[in-house]
């Protein structure tokens, strides 16, 4: 079994901090992909489950990790 070192490395506090902004787009994107899913709910939840599924394992795990509104 192999052993991982690490070599801590202290912060540089001179390094200036990124201004954030927001991007609508990714909020509208989850709010779209949420409605999508109401409404797939709403007409026949028993034959669209998969589908429901899909949607909500992306909004959970995909879309969060690889979207990011700072890009």
């Amino acid at each position: 079994m192999a052993k991982v070192f690490t070599i801590p490395v202290p912060p540089d506090l001179s390094r200036k901090k990124r201004v954030r902004t927001d991007d609508p787009r990714y909020v509208d994107g989850q709010k779209m992909l949420v409605e999508a899913m109401k409404y797939l709910a709403q007409t026949d939840p028993v034959a669209n489950r998969a589908a429901i599924e899909l949607l909500s394992e992306h909004v959970r795990t995909r879309f969060r990790m690889t979207d990011s509104p700072l890009s």
